[in-house]
C-alpha cells in the first residue's frame, strides 16, 4: 500500500508531535528530579550548618565549665550541653551519616552531657573536681573545637558547590578524629523540652516577655507627639516620615518610616519614649577612630536625656560600631538596663538605637546592706583563674529577677579573659562568661 504525499506529511506531523510531547515530558521529569535533588541538598546543607553551630556552642559551654567551681553553675552548664547535644544529634540524624563518617561525632554527642551532669552532682555534694577531671573537660573542649571547625569547613564546601553529598564518602577520613576520653557511658533520652534561653548582649534578657517598668504606668501620649519624637531621634523632617503603623505587644508603640523603608522608628504610646530606630544606609568607609565613635554615641544619649550610662562592650560590622551601655547606679553596673547605639564610622551619624532593655528594666533599686566581703566572694572563683580586677554589678537571672554580684575580671592560663559573677550576699557563683576581644570589638559568650 502506497502512502500519499499528504498522508506522509500527516504521519510526520504525528511523529513529530509524539517526539515533542515525549521531549517535553522528559524535560519536566528532569526538572522535577533536579528540583528534588536541590531540595535534598539544601536540607543536607541546613543540617550541617545546624550541627556545626551546635558543636560550636558546645565548645563555648565546655570552656565555661573549666572556669566554674560551683555545682549550681556546673549543673546549669551541663543542662546547656545536653540541650545542644540533643540539637546536634537531631541535625546529625538528617544527614547520610555513613557517607560522612560521623560515628565518632555521634559517640561524642552521646557522652558529653552525661559526663558533665556527673561532675555537677559531685560539686553539689561538696566535693572538688580533680586535676584529671579538669583535664578531661579540657580534652573534650579541644575535640569539640576541632569537630566544629571541620564541620564549618564542610558546610562551606557544600554551600559553594565544591562538595556534594554523593562525594562526601572520603570527607574527614584522611585523619581520624581524636577519641573522647574512655570510660563514659552513653546517655539516652531527648532534651527537646529544655527551655530555650534568649541572649541579648552579655546576659540573658527576655525583654519581649516582660512588662516594661517605665511604660507600665506612664501617661498615654498622642500619635502626633510620637511622630515629633521619631523625627527628632532620626534627625529628619516630619514630612519624611510618611508611613505609620500600630505596634502591639508588651510595649505598645507607634512605628514611623519613610516611603522606601530606609529608616524607621518606634515610639511608645505610654510615655512617648523612643524604644528603637534604624537607619539602613550603607557605610562604605571607616574614617573615625573607635574612641571618637564612642563619644558620638555618648553625646547622642545625652541629647535624648539618657544619663548615668556606662559603656560596656562594642562591636564593629560593615563600618558601623554598635556600643552597649548599661546604667551606672552609684558605681554599680546595672546590666539589665541596656541601651545600644550604632554609629556610622564614616561621618559619625547615629544609625541605630535600641532602648527596649532599658525601658523594660529601669527602676529605682534597693540593695541589701549585709554583703559578704570581696575577699570572701573571691574564694569561690575557680583555681584555674587569676583575678585581674573586680566591681559591683547587678545581673539578670533566668527567672526574670535580678541579683547583686561582685564581677571579677579574670585571666585563664591560656590568656583568655573570663568574667565571673559571685553573689554579693550569699557568695555563690551565679554566672561565668567568656570575653572575646579583637579589632572588631569586645563581646561576651
Amino acid at each position: 500500500m502506497s502512502i500519499t504525499k499528504r498522508g506522509l506529511i500527516k504521519l510526520s506531523l504525528i511523529s513529530f508531535s509524539a517526539v515533542a510531547a515525549l521531549s517535553v515530558k522528559n524535560i519536566m521529569l528532569m526538572k522535577r528530579a533536579e528540583s528534588a535533588e536541590r531540595a535534598v541538598n539544601n536540607s543536607y546543607t541546613a543540617a550541617v550548618e545546624e550541627l556545626a553551630g551546635s558543636c560550636e556552642d558546645i565548645t563555648n559551654v565546655l570552656e565555661k565549665q573549666l572556669y566554674s567551681g560551683s555545682g549550681q553553675v556546673q549543673q546549669a552548664l551541663a543542662a546547656d550541653l545536653c540541650r545542644e547535644a540533643s540539637a546536634a544529634k537531631s541535625a546529625l540524624a538528617r544527614l547520610p551519616v555513613g557517607q560522612l563518617d560521623l560515628e565518632n561525632t555521634y559517640k561524642f554527642l552521646s557522652q558529653v552531657g552525661n559526663y558533665s551532669m556527673s561532675l555537677s552532682k559531685k560539686l553539689q555534694n561538696g566535693e572538688k573536681l580533680t586535676a584529671e577531671e579538669y583535664s578531661s573537660i579540657s580534652k573534650l573542649c579541644s575535640f569539640s573545637k576541632i569537630l566544629s571547625d571541620r564541620l564549618w569547613e564542610l558546610e562551606g564546601e557544600v554551600a559553594c558547590g565544591e562538595l556534594c553529598f554523593e562525594q562526601a564518602e572520603g570527607f574527614m577520613a584522611d585523619e581520624e578524629p581524636p577519641h573522647v576520653t574512655e570510660g563514659f557511658t552513653d546517655f539516652e533520652g531527648s532534651f527537646d523540652d529544655y527551655p530555650k534561653l534568649i541572649y541579648d548582649g552579655p546576659f540573658s534578657d527576655n525583654i519581649l516577655e516582660q512588662t516594661p517598668r517605665m511604660t507600665e504606668n506612664a501617661e498615654e501620649v498622642s500619635r502626633d507627639y510620637c511622630l515629633q519624637k521619631a523625627a527628632m531621634a532620626l534627625d529628619i523632617s516630619l514630612s519624611d516620615l510618611t508611613q505609620s503603623s500600630d505596634v502591639g505587644g508588651k510595649m505598645p508603640a507607634w512605628r514611623f518610616s519613610d516611603d522606601e523603608g530606609g529608616v524607621f522608628c518606634e515610639v511608645t504610646k505610654n510615655g512617648g519614649y523612643i524604644s528603637y530606630f534604624l537607619n539602613m544606609r550603607n557605610v562604605d568607609a571607616s574614617k573615625l577612630g573607635k574612641d571618637t565613635a564612642v563619644v558620638k554615641a555618648e553625646e547622642y544619649l545625652d541629647r535624648l536625656g539618657i544619663l548615668s550610662m556606662e559603656m560596656t562592650y562594642y562591636e564593629i560590622q560593615n563600618n558601623v560600631m554598635t556600643v552597649n551601655f548599661c546604667y551606672s547606679d552609684l558605681g554599680k553596673r546595672i546590666y539589665p538596663d541596656l541601651v545600644k547605639v550604632s554609629v556610622a564610622m564614616d561621618n559619625g551619624d547615629i544609625l541605630g538605637y535600641d532602648a527596649r532593655g532599658f525601658l523594660t528594666n529601669h527602676h529605682k533599686r534597693e540593695y541589701d546592706d549585709k554583703l559578704c566581703s570581696v575577699l570572701r566572694a573571691k574564694e569561690e572563683i575557680s583555681p584555674k583563674l587569676s583575678v585581674i580586677s573586680h566591681r559591683t554589678a547587678v545581673i539578670p537571672t533566668d527567672g526574670g529577677g535580678e541579683v547583686l554580684c561582685y564581677e571579677y575580671t579574670c585571666r585563664a592560663g591560656n590568656g583568655r579573659k573570663v568574667l565571673v559573677y559571685i553573689n554579693a550576699v550569699t557568695a555563690k557563683e551565679e554566672q561565668v562568661l567568656l570575653l572575646e576581644e579583637n579589632e572588631n570589638g569586645t563581646l561576651t559568650i
